[in-house]
């Protein structure tokens, strides 16, 4: 991956910070500070800090985009291929295997 893809992901990536919990989106940028919607976390002032507790801009992490794939990037590759579903997509993917085990549980009761 070349370097102007992984900046232009970084852009779209939130921080969190380690202080309190926060999580700057860039989409949705701050309230605080009048930080509009679509400005990078690299491109907030350094002034800048978190609207909750306080903590200066060092103090946030990288927790990557918003809609992808949750999990480490490298380990992506690894598993049956769930390792590339969405967030949402795990949940519908989890809620339905138990659906449908507590529904073939149920049709157990017809067996007599």
């Amino acid at each position: 991956m070349s370097e102007e893809a992984t900046e232009a992901t970084d852009e779209q990536d939130r921080y969190e910070c380690r202080a309190c919990g926060y999580i700057y989106e860039p989409k949705k940028g701050s309230s605080t500070g009048n930080i509009p919607p679509g400005t990078a976390f690299s491109d907030l002032p350094p002034s800048w800090r978190c609207p909750v507790c306080g903590a200066i801009k060092v103090q946030f992490v990288n927790v990557g985009p918003t809609e992808g794939p949750s999990g480490f990037k490298e380990n992506l590759g690894y598993g049956f291929g769930v390792n590339t579903l969405t967030p949402s997509q795990k949940n519908i993917l989890i809620f339905g295997a138990l659906a449908a085990g507590f529904l073939f549980f149920l049709s157990l009761y017809g067996l007599r």
